[in-house]
Parts: C-alpha cells; structure tokens; sequence
C-alpha cells in the first residue's frame, strides 16, 4: 500500500484534529502518501480531495472541530453516488482510507467495502461513547467535561434560589454522557435511555430530598429518555409538584465543540497511529479501539451493531450518592 485518504465524518468530535493530525504524520513516518478528503461522502464523491504533508496538520491537535469538515451524504447511500466515490478514490491511486466518525460513517464504510473491497479501517470519533469494541470514544471525555462544567455553575443557581433544575445532555441512543455528569456533578437522578425512570420515580425521588432537608436538586436527563426531554419531563413533574420552582437548561451542541482534554488528545492520536498501522497490516473493514489500554480491532458490523451496556455500578453510584 503506497497511498492512503482520511476523511471524517457524521457529528464533530473534539479531538478529531488530534487524529487527522495521527493519521497523516504516522502515514508519512511509513512513508506513505496521504490524501484528506474534506466533507467525509460528500467530498468523496465530488472530488474535494488534496494531498496532505506534515505541515498540512500542524497547530491542530488543540483545535475542537475537524479541519476536513463533515457531512452527512444521502447522495452516498445510493449505489451510484458509492460508484462516483470510489471512482474519485481510484483517479488518485487511493488504495486504502480511515475514516474518523461514528455509527452512521462505519455502516457506509462497510456497504463501500463490500461492494469494492477497498480497505477501511474507522477510528471511533463521537462524543456518545456508543460504538462497541473501544472504551472511550474520541470526543465523550471532552464533551462529560464541557457539560460538567455547565452544570456546575447551573447549581450555583440552583441553590441560591431553592430551585430543582432539569438539565438535558446529548445522547440520543446512550447515556454515556449523562451517567458521567450525574456522578461528577452530584446530581439527585440521572434519565437514561438504557433504563426505565418513571414519572413517579422522579417525584419520589425530589418528595425525599425535600424531606432529608435538600433545598435544590439536579436532574440531569438524556436527551433520547423513554419519557421525553427534559422540558418534557419537567413539564410532567410540575403538574404533580407545583408547589417546586423547578428550572430547565439544555446544554445542546455545546458540548461537541472546544478544546479537546488531554485524555482525547492522547486517545485519537493513538487510535489514529493504530489506524494507520492497522491499514498497512492487512486490517479492512473494522473499527480501532482502546480495551483495557490495549489496541483492537472490531469489525464495523460488530461495532456499530452490538450493544455497549452502560456499567450498572456508575447507576447505583448515582443512587447512593443522592441520599
């Protein structure tokens, strides 16, 4: 293998620079060419391809966002759009790629190599912590940082008025995120789409706070709970406790930007170096990830098909912690 692509793809990760910046300098240490390819599918398929040298990536590693930009391509999820990419792929003598994103990014690279056997190996870049077969996703320490910071100063509030706040994080299918800041920000309850928090639950748990004397409460909510967002669930809890203040904030995109921690710095540059080496060794068609410190290698449809459970210690942590 003589030339290689990277491209990232899906929703930005803080630390997706950091692994661009992995990829192309570990490539060039192989001697290897390597191309970025801008706006992931899309700029596959439309030809927004360069070539990239060592000062291609310099000053980036501190960067949130991704210097290749991101998309999501319908025109990729059909056949002929596929076709144009790997045509695009093959005028540049492009013979292998790493692709940087998530759940959506590994299941158009497993179609794209199934149909064209073009190698790929994917580096877990989303902040929802939700692939299977890496213990931390690049992007998901920055992102619990961001939005326990967030949370942190909401209490401030909280407690000078004798407030219940709902707070909504990110996590459509996982609640990675919010399991992280209940815990690290002292939270009353967290909501979670991987368990089931009743309505009455929750106005259990703030009538017993209220009762061992708490004046404020934090619930911090999923934003893909079984019982709604956070301005629905709040909602709820108000027509049964009218008698509470109770506040809602949500945090939204917030957390997909900034500067990446140090932990994200680390872990994509070396998910990117695993993924270049990776590619050079014969692996296609899986996912680079960390597992208990030790580079792996999972097939993207195990990755991007098999649960990744939350720890039910951290859940009973946040329950003991309330009290």
């Amino acid at each position: 293998m003589k030339s290689i692509g990277v491209f990232t793809s899906g929703g930005d990760a803080p630390g997706m620079n950091a692994c661009v910046r992995s990829v192309v300098r570990n490539a060039l240490y192989l001697g290897l060419d390597v191309y970025g390819i801008k706006y992931g599918y899309n700029g596959m398929i439309e030809g927004d391809i360069y070539k990239m040298k060592s000062y291609s990536v310099s000053n980036i590693v501190q960067r949130g966002g991704t210097i290749l930009k991101s998309a999501r391509s319908k025109e990729f999820m059909t056949k002929e759009g596929r076709k144009l990419a790997y045509e695009q792929l093959s005028k540049r003598g492009i013979e292998g790629l790493i692709a940087i994103g998530g759940d959506g990014t590994f299941t158009g690279a497993n179609i794209f190599f199934e149909e064209y056997g073009i190698p790929i190996v994917g580096a877990p870049g989303t902040i929802d912590n939700d692939l299977f077969g890496s213990d931390y996703t690049i992007g998901f320490d920055t992102a619990v940082n961001t939005a326990l910071d967030a949370i942190d100063k909401i209490r401030d509030t909280a407690n000078s008025h004798d407030r219940v706040f709902f707070i909504e994080v990110m996590g459509r299918h996982s609640g990675y995120i919010a399991i992280q800041c209940g815990i690290g920000g002292g939270a009353e309850l967290v909501m979670v789409p991987e368990t089931s928090t009743t309505i009455q639950d929750v106005i259990t748990r703030l009538k017993e706070g209220r009762d061992r004397q708490k004046t404020s409460s934090i619930v911090v909510v999923a934003e893909g709970d079984e019982q709604g967002n956070a301005h629905e669930i709040a909602g709820k809890v108000m027509k049964e406790l009218p008698e509470l203040d109770i506040r809602v904030s949500t945090l939204g995109h917030i957390q997909r930007g900034g500067s990446p921690t140090s932990f994200d710095r680390i872990l994509a540059s070396r998910l990117g170096m695993a993924a270049v080496e990776g590619l050079v060794n014969g692996q296609k068609n899986v996912m680079v990830g960390i597992i208990n410190d030790k580079v792996t290698y999972t097939s993207f449809k195990l990755a991007i098909s098999k649960n990744k459970p939350i720890n039910e210690d951290l859940m009973r942590l946040v329950d003991i912690l309330s009290i």
